[in-house]
């Protein structure tokens, strides 16, 4: 079992920067992929990133690539995106997601997530 809680979300104006954590409980987190989606209102869940447990592989969505990184520290059960140049449209509610996963796995499909964290809000203004 592994709970989520994410934290670091707010108001932020457009072409600003904005750090959304998740902490992570159970003694398994550094054998968990993780990942962010993110859902804005009226629209369906959408993929934002997800890392591997072992740290050494990434996937971004097209839409925030360039702009947005994802790490994890499996010392501290913490994974964090670090959002630059942020947009309006990337309003929405971002939730953290994780599943046990081999040592590079990677997933942009919610499907495969079986944990998932309550979201924070990140809105910005234009």
């Amino acid at each position: 079992q592994v709970q989520l809680v994410e934290s670091g979300g707010g108001l932020v104006q457009a072409g600003g920067s904005l750090r959304v954590s998740c902490a992570a409980s159970g003694r398994t987190f550094s054998s968990y992929v993780m990942g962010w989606f993110r859902q804005a209102p009226g629209k369906e869940r959408e993929f934002v990133s997800t890392i591997s447990w072992r740290g050494g592989r990434t996937l971004y969505a097209d839409s925030v690539k360039g702009r947005f990184t994802i790490s994890r520290d499996n010392a501290k059960n913490t994974v964090t995106l670090q959002m630059n140049s942020l947009k309006p449209e990337d309003t929405a509610v971002y939730y953290c997601a994780a599943y046990y996963g081999e040592a590079l796995a990677v997933s942009f499909n919610s499907y495969d997530y079986l944990y998932w964290g309550q979201g924070t809000q990140v809105t910005v203004s234009s």
